[in-house]
């Protein structure tokens, strides 16, 4: 323990394992028809976890990359992989085998999971550093389920790197942002007290993309608390507006562009949609304009918009 050190060290799953304990049954993560609840996602990051050490041969400090859309695998694999002491690097599904290539070799990472979706692009991929691909939604799960519980739970620090993402290098090649589990639950905890909306009691809907520290982290921090998360798999601005409804959401996190595509939809749309449980609005990343700072009040009412 160093001099910075919390009196309970402070981890990425700290929370959800807490969450589990208190409400073992209830939800955690829904994507579509697909659903976790806590303990059943305690037991698949401790799965993870023993994968790692175990199965794949990975020691402690080490890397591994993550290349996949929003799912809810992507929970359970950052959180795993940061249980079992190593670091996971957030890959944008959506940049070219040379590019995700670029990420990997970058952040020695010595194995690469990817969604299956993204599998042909990964195994064209000139990876050096990566000795083994794990495809989500094929041999994965044969893997979790043949994954050995470990004899003990891996000693790890608050100050040690939980994950890698990457800038979006505009400046030069995109640059890995090393992030230590303290850094982020602080994160999440300055977020409970400024937007007031991760209790037990409330569900968000993840809309930006996961492999973004700011979108992981705005998705996480719900389940950090014991609160529930539903995940979308891919930005659909109506289905947005569903969600808000029929998921009961309370808080969700935005970019301009997805305001944009929702105001964009036109009023007889978005005259169908009420949404009577949000109470957070949270826009970042970019400025968000007067006029459509205005509308978002029309539409969802006063005191709900946060701009940080």
């Amino acid at each position: 323990m160093t001099a910075s050190d919390s009196f309970m060290p402070i981890t990425l799953s700290s929370g959800v394992r807490a969450a589990a304990a208190r409400t073992p049954h209830k939800v955690a993560l829904t994507e579509n028809e697909r659903s976790l609840t806590y303990d059943r996602l305690v037991k698949r990051i401790d799965q993870v976890a023993s994968l790692a050490l175990g199965g794949l041969g990975l020691k402690p400090g080490e890397h591994v990359a993550l290349m996949s859309p929003n799912c809810i695998e992507y929970f359970e694999i950052v959180c795993g992989i940061s249980s079992a002491g190593l670091a996971t690097a957030m890959v944008n599904p959506r940049l070219t085998a040379r590019e995700a290539a670029y990420i990997c070799n970058d952040s020695r990472a010595r194995v690469l999971f990817v969604h299956a979706s993204l599998e042909d692009l990964a195994r064209s991929a000139d990876l050096q550093t990566v000795e083994r691909i794990i495809v989500i939604g094929k041999d994965y799960e044969d893997l979790l389920g043949r994954a050995h519980p470990l004899a003990e739970p891996v000693a790890v620090g608050e100050n040690d790197i939980f994950a890698i993402p990457y800038t979006a290098g505009t400046t030069g090649q995109p640059k890995g942002v090393l992030l230590s589990h303290r850094s982020r639950v602080i994160t999440f905890f300055s977020m409970a007290v400024e937007y007031g909306c991760y209790s037990m009691d409330d569900r968000s809907l993840a809309i930006a993309p996961l492999y973004h520290g700011g979108g992981f982290a705005f998705a996480m921090a719900p389940i950090f608390f014991g609160g529930s998360c539903d995940i979308l798999t891919k930005f659909d601005p109506e289905l947005v507006l569903q969600r808000f409804t029929t998921q009961r959401i309370t808080n969700t996190f935005m970019v301009p562009t997805h305001f944009n595509a929702v105001f964009a939809l036109g009023e007889a749309t978005l005259a169908r949609y009420k949404s009577p449980h949000l109470r957070t609005i949270i826009s970042n990343a970019a400025p968000l304009p007067q006029a459509t700072k205005e509308k978002i009040v029309a539409m969802f009412g006063a005191g709900i918009l946060h701009e940080t």
